[in-house]
């Protein structure tokens, strides 16, 4: 029957890849690839941090009028 326990989970690779392109598989791995990357923190005094950092333009004086 259909037991949720034993369905795979949504992010699991299908088994039958051999229909995958070369191009697929590429893709596949990378999303892969970053997926496992650490991310940087969300929120609270990081955001902050960034947010109050100099701004793009305050770096180039001949850009200014």
């Amino acid at each position: 029957m259909n037991d949720p326990k034993d369905a795979a989970p949504k992010d699991a690779a299908p088994k039958d890849l051999g229909d995958e392109t070369p191009i697929q598989r590429a893709l596949r791995l990378k999303k892969a690839a970053i997926d496992a990357k650490p991310k940087p923190p969300r929120g609270g005094k990081f955001q902050r941090e960034q947010s109050a950092a100099m701004a793009a333009g305050v770096s180039k004086p001949w850009m200014k009028r």
